[in-house]
């Protein structure tokens, strides 16, 4: 009796041990998810009431901010509403295009991918452990950076972000 009581708590110690990482990304709490509060600019009174939009239900405030503007614009970019590419990136898109573009290549990964995770994933569903799912799936696609780093060494290549092999972290 004792060594099936042993035997069912040796998983639940090993799941105790798991480390879900930055991959799990579902809230584990009952309190309010502080991704979806979303601050505002203060309010301010406009100089003639008569000039204001006309409201529209479900579109933006005055006083609504804009992530993604103010992402651009931290990262020392600018939003371009306008359509097509503006010229200072005509040579990046030129050079990354230089082979052929594909319409529609995102949503075609999209599926390939979600359809890659759902045949890798076909008999994953029922662990004891609590598993990561997407290195598990990916696990014959992932690169070993200490081997490539001296890959390209081996090759000549200088590779200064990377630390020297005889290197010892204290």
């Amino acid at each position: 009796m004792r060594r099936i009581a042993l035997l069912s708590l040796i998983p639940l110690a090993l799941a105790a041990c798991s480390n879900q990482g930055l991959r799990d990304i579902r809230s584990t709490s009952a309190g309010p998810d502080e991704f979806m509060i979303q601050p505002v600019k203060p309010l301010e009174q406009p100089e003639n009431f008569s000039s204001l939009p006309t409201p529209t239900p479900g579109q933006a405030n005055l006083t609504d901010r804009s992530a993604i503007a103010e992402g651009m614009a931290a990262f020392g970019g600018r939003l371009d509403t306008s359509d097509g590419i503006p010229a200072s990136d005509a040579a990046l898109v030129q050079q990354a295009s230089r082979l052929g573009v594909q319409p529609g290549i995102r949503s075609t990964l999209a599926e390939a991918d979600a359809e890659f995770r759902k045949r890798k994933g076909r008999f994953t569903q029922f662990r004891i452990v609590p598993v990561d799912r997407y290195s598990q799936a990916y696990k014959r696609q992932q690169l070993d950076a200490h081997a490539e780093a001296e890959r390209w060494r081996k090759a000549g290549a200088r590779t200064p972000s990377y630390p020297p092999q005889n290197t010892r972290f204290r």
